[in-house]
C-alpha cells in the first residue's frame, strides 16, 4: 500500500512538473512566433523556435502519456483489497494532483451567501495579507492560511481597493490590488493545471520570483487594468452617492404642495425671481399684475405649493373671492 500511494505521488509530482515545463515553453513558442511576424529573422533565433517547436511537440506527448498512466493507477486504485489501510488512508484519488469532481453549480443567492460567510469569518487575515508587500512574506502567509486561496478572497480584496479609492487613498488601494492580482493569478494558474489553487500556489512565487519576463509582464498589465476598473467602480459609487445625498436633500425642502422651490425658482419669469432676491412684496405683486389671470395664477400657486410664497391666514381666500368678482 505504501509503495502504491508514493507511485501516486510520484506520478502527481511529474504532472504537475510536466504542465509547468510545457506552459513556460509555449510561452517562448509564442515570444519567438510574434519576432518573426515583426520581420525579426535570423539563423540564431531559427534555429531556437525549431528548438523550442520541438520541446513543445515532446512536453505535449508527455502530457498525454502521463494522463494515461494517471487513469491506469486509478484502475488500479480500484481494485485493491479493502483493508486498514485503505480504509483509514487517503488514496490516490485526493492526491496532490486533486482535480476537481463535478459539482452542482451554485445559485447566485448561495454565491452571495457564501461569500458574506466567508468574509465575514476570515476579514481580518484577508486585509492582512492584502497589506503584504514582499513575495515571501505572502508566500508563507498563504501557505499557513490556504483556507484564503479562493475567490472569496480576491472579491474582497477589490472591495477593499474600491472602498480605498473612495476615501482617497490611492497608495493603499495600490498595494492592496496588486495582492488581489496575485490571488487572481494563483487560481488561474490552478485552472491552467487542473488542480486546486491551494496545490499549486508555491508554483506561482518560484515563477514571479525568478522574473520570467513575458510572466511578470502579463501580471503588471493585469494589474493597472484591476486598477483602472476600480476607480471607475469608485467614480460610479460616488456619483450613485451624491444623487441619492441630493434626491434626500430635495425631498427635505419640498413645499407643502410637494414641489421643489429650487425648481420653481428657476421657472419663474426674471422679474419675479428679483422679488424674492430682494424680498419685496411690492415687487413681487406688481410683477404678478403685469402677467395675465392664468398665468399669475399659475405662477403664484406654484410659488405656495413649493413653499416660496406663504400667504397670509385666509390670503388665498381673498384671492378666490377676486376671482369670483373678476368673473
Amino acid at each position: 500500500m505504501v509503495e502504491f500511494q508514493q507511485r501516486g505521488e510520484d506520478l502527481d509530482n511529474n504532472v504537475l512538473e510536466c504542465k509547468r515545463l510545457l506552459e513556460e515553453a509555449q510561452g517562448r513558442l509564442k515570444e519567438l512566433e510574434e519576432g518573426r511576424n515583426e520581420g525579426e529573422e535570423d539563423e540564431e533565433r531559427e534555429a531556437e523556435l525549431k528548438k523550442v517547436q520541438a520541446e513543445v511537440k515532446k512536453l505535449k506527448k508527455d502530457e498525454k502519456s502521463f494522463e494515461k498512466m494517471t487513469e491506469k493507477l486509478r484502475r488500479e486504485e480500484k481494485k485493491l483489497p479493502w483493508d486498514v489501510d485503505t480504509i483509514s488512508k487517503e488514496g490516490f484519488s485526493k492526491s496532490v494532483l486533486n482535480i476537481k469532481p463535478v459539482t452542482k453549480e451554485e445559485t447566485e443567492e448561495e454565491k452571495v451567501e457564501k461569500h458574506k460567510t466567508f468574509v465575514e469569518k476570515y476579514a481580518k487575515e484577508i486585509k492582512h495579507f492584502g497589506m503584504m508587500r514582499r513575495w515571501d512574506d505572502s508566500q508563507k502567509y498563504l501557505s499557513d492560511n490556504t483556507h484564503l486561496v479562493c475567490e472569496e478572497t480576491a472579491n474582497c480584496l477589490v472591495v477593499i481597493c474600491i472602498d480605498f479609492e473612495i476615501d482617497e487613498k490611492h497608495a493603499l488601494m495600490e498595494q492592496v490590488a496588486h495582492q488581489a492580482i496575485v490571488v487572481q493569478f494563483i487560481l488561474d494558474l490552478g485552472r491552467t493545471l487542473k488542480v486546486d489553487a491551494r496545490g499549486c500556489f508555491r508554483q506561482f512565487f518560484s515563477k514571479i520570483k525568478t522574473a520570467d519576463k513575458p510572466y511578470v509582464d502579463a501580471f503588471d498589465h493585469e494589474l493597472e487594468l484591476l486598477k483602472e476598473r476600480i476607480r471607475s467602480c469608485a467614480q460610479i459609487r460616488m456619483d450613485s452617492a451624491m444623487k441619492e445625498l441630493e434626491g434626500e436633500e430635495r425631498q427635505k425642502r419640498l413645499g407643502p404642495g410637494g414641489l421643489d422651490p429650487v425648481a420653481v425658482y428657476e421657472s419663474l419669469p426674471k422679474e419675479i425671481q428679483k422679488s424674492f432676491d430682494e424680498k419685496n412684496i411690492e415687487m413681487l405683486q406688481e410683477a404678478i399684475s403685469k402677467l395675465d389671470l392664468e398665468e399669475g395664477k399659475y405662477h403664484l400657486s406654484r410659488c405656495i405649493d413649493s413653499g416660496l410664497w406663504v400667504p397670509e391666514s385666509g390670503e388665498g381666500d381673498d384671492e378666490e373671492d377676486d376671482e369670483e368678482e373678476d368673473s
